[in-house]
């Protein structure tokens, strides 16, 4: 694709200041004040752009990485007539740097560059409104009306009703400028997926589409903003979905493997393929589609006497019921016929939902059969049986199977590292002291390699902060080991003392909700100082709350380890329940332990000591978010001081004063109480 017309236009590179006064001009346009940290990362950042080599760049809260990599990135767009590509794991992120970074580099930059900076933001297509949807309606979703009470499907309309409102509205078409949102059930009515799309060209609405518009946005910019979640597609599809660029900027990446392995997991239940055959409608003869209906019966009636979890062996019966799936699916896609270019376009639209619908169903069956066609040593992939359960007791969705990669490394370094310069970046890079747990999984060799061709390097800029004087590391020595039967008093003991000293001002981070609900309900009523959960609200409102009542204490799970950022004197004590181990029976854990283990290696500390500590970073670093913050990180789990992987975990944590002593930990936080007053 040659460069748009707007790049074109760029000053050339021997007019472009350097990365140095750039930076000290963009600094000064934001009021900041220069720092070695944000300095050398950006210098980082530029090498590797100008080298070809990719860089990992660890950069603590408070270093400024965004203007470090943002930076770098804009002056080798305008020199390099290129477009760079910014992937985020969070829209908090996303929207920082669209709605308050950019604008202010762009301002800032364009007199020493010559040219105003573009930018844009780029999600997948079924982020945006689609005009014909809301002009045509929603083929038919069968599933719905099995899913949902006939209570539940008039809220349903009500929602879709104010969405085609909507539409006459918006000028983006983008949900998440939607305030309040609607259910992912109803804006399913209103949004395709890429390969749902009849096409801007064939669609009447094309010269007006809302996606049709991000995409000719983004191929203008200098520097586009999207997240991993899309990354993921426009390396696994077979189709362009991100502008031409030749430099990845990946932030959050400790997140990517994660977001990467979600978009190439792949599921089929009984009715998700009955409704596949009703939505052919009368595209094709009756016969042909009642063929595959009868085949997600007997798919659906298999898989609710089978056990949930990982499988390890395709019993003969799942394998001919899976086979006949994926055949009727594909005699379904024949009876279709190919796409026909002067169809009408109602009628085009039903079509390509209906094929993309069965071209999922062909090759999830495909990929479930041939995961098991391998000795389980050599698989690629591993499959498991979720049955989940609304919290009444009602299955909140039907027995689904689901097959992923085992790892995303090869696909990385076959569709990223391989075509493009990568700057990945976060808070949380080095685990054990090292970056090579999280490159392997990346698909990166070892920081060390000499025989590699993909050539990287590892960079620790550091944190403004003064760890070891602004917090206290405190491990409960003397409590037992956690079990599986929730909480035990001497632990909601310890959480009722240090709440207590710490007078209120608590983050509670907790490996499950079970637990989290558990501490809430019996020391709501102990503790002195008002006590917030998770799920009591939106996790917005009571991040929120929490960070305006100072005495106020919040418990929560998973999106509170790496979602909170509460400066000042609401959050100066951050307690863990337990080491975050995965579950054992988590499948898609289970099976790369496994893995690293038939090839040699050591499957607990390359898979879930690293998960732990990758989270128990992220939960420490929820203590300090700005310069004057003062606290204390309390792990409640005495492992991390007794186990022999305990110092792997520790080296993954900011370096804080440690103690096992629990008074030293409590007279630290009634000292910071009676300071915040």
């Amino acid at each position: 694709m040659p460069a748009p017309e707007l790049l074109s236009e760029s000053a050339p590179s021997s007019d472009v200041p350097d990365v140095k006064d750039l930076l000290a001009a963009a600094v000064t346009a934001v009021g900041g004040a220069e720092r070695p940290g944000q300095m050398a990362m950006a210098e980082a950042v530029a090498h590797a752009i100008e080298s070809g080599e990719h860089v990992a760049a660890q950069a603590g809260t408070g270093t400024g990485k965004s203007l470090a990599y943002l930076v770098p990135a804009i002056r080798h767009a305008v020199a390099a007539k290129k477009t760079v590509v910014v992937s985020t794991a969070t829209i908090a992120l996303q929207n920082q740097l669209v709605d308050r970074d950019l604008p202010r580099l762009a301002k800032a930059l364009e007199p020493h560059l010559g040219v105003e900076p573009k930018f844009a933001i780029l999600k997948g297509r079924r982020n945006y409104l689609c005009l014909h949807r809301v002009q045509t309606g929603a083929p038919e979703d069968p599933e719905e009306e099995s899913l949902f009470d006939p209570q539940q499907l008039s809220g349903l309309g009500r929602q879709v009703k104010r969405l085609n409102e909507w539409a006459e509205e918006t000028t983006t078409g983008d949900r998440d400028e939607l305030v309040p949102g609607v259910s992912e059930q109803a804006w399913r009515q209103v949004a395709v997926t890429a390969r749902e799309c009849v096409g801007a060209t064939r669609c009447p609405q094309g010269t007006e589409c809302f996606a049709e518009r991000a995409r000719a946005t983004a191929g203008e910019a200098h520097v586009v903003v999207t997240n991993h979640a899309l990354l993921a597609i426009d390396a696994l599809e077979d189709f362009q979905v991100l502008p031409e660029h030749d430099v990845v900027i990946v932030d959050e990446a400790h997140e990517l493997v994660d977001r990467v392995t979600s978009v190439a997991t792949g599921d089929l239940s009984g009715p998700g393929v009955e409704a596949a055959a009703r939505r052919l409608g009368r595209l094709v003869e009756e016969a042909v589609a009642d063929r595959l209906k009868e085949a997600g019966e007997a798919l659906g009636v298999l898989l609710d006497d089978l056990p949930e979890g990982r499988m390890d062996v395709l019993s003969p019966a799942l394998g001919t019921t899976l086979a006949v799936v994926r055949d009727t699916a594909h005699a379904c896609l024949t009876a279709l016929g190919p796409e026909k270019k002067d169809a009408d376009p109602s009628d085009m639209g039903a079509r390509k939902a209906a094929r993309t619908a069965l071209d999922d169903l062909h090759d999830t069956a495909v990929r479930l059969v041939d995961a098991f066609a391998a000795e389980i040593a050599a698989r690629t992939e591993v499959v498991w049986l979720a049955k989940p359960f609304a919290q009444e007791g009602r299955p909140s969705r039907p027995p689904t199977l689901h097959v992923a990669p085992i790892g995303v490394g090869g696909l990385l370094r076959g569709t990223l590292f391989e075509d493009r310069t990568t700057i990945l970046t976060s808070a949380t890079l080095t685990l054990g002291g090292s970056f090579d747990p999280l490159a392997r999984q990346w698909g990166l060799p070892a920081e060390d390699a000499k025989d590699d061709k993909l050539k990287w390097s590892g960079l620790d800029v550091g944190s403004p902060f003064d760890h070891p004087r602004s917090g206290i590391l405190y491990v409960a020595r003397h409590l037992p080991q956690p079990g599986r039967d929730g909480l035990a008093d001497a632990c909601l003991t310890e959480i009722t003392e240090l709440v207590e000293a710490a007078g209120g001002r608590t983050l509670g981070l907790f490996s499950s909700m079970r637990a989290a609900r558990q501490a809430a309900d019996e020391l709501r009523d102990h503790l002195s100082h008002p006590l917030l959960c998770q799920g009591d609200d939106t996790t917005s409102l009571l991040v929120k709350r929490f960070a305006e009542e100072e005495r106020t204490c919040l418990f929560g799970t998973l999106s509170l380890w790496q979602g909170v950022d509460v400066p000042g004197p609401s959050l100066q004590l951050v307690i863990m329940d337990r080491i975050p181990f995965p579950r054992p029976d988590d499948p898609v854990t289970s099976a790369r332990q496994r893995a690293v283990a038939a090839h040699g290696g050591n499957g607990f500390m390359a898979v879930a000591a690293t998960h732990a500590a990758l989270l128990l970073a992220q939960g420490a670093g929820r203590l300090l978010r700005s310069m004057d913050d003062r606290g204390v990180v309390a792990i409640l789990d005495p492992r991390l001081a007794t186990a022999r992987y305990g110092g792997f975990l520790k080296n993954s944590l900011p370096p804080f004063w440690a103690t096992t002593d629990p008074q030293v930990a409590r007279g630290a936080l009634r000292r910071l109480d009676a300071a915040a007053g």
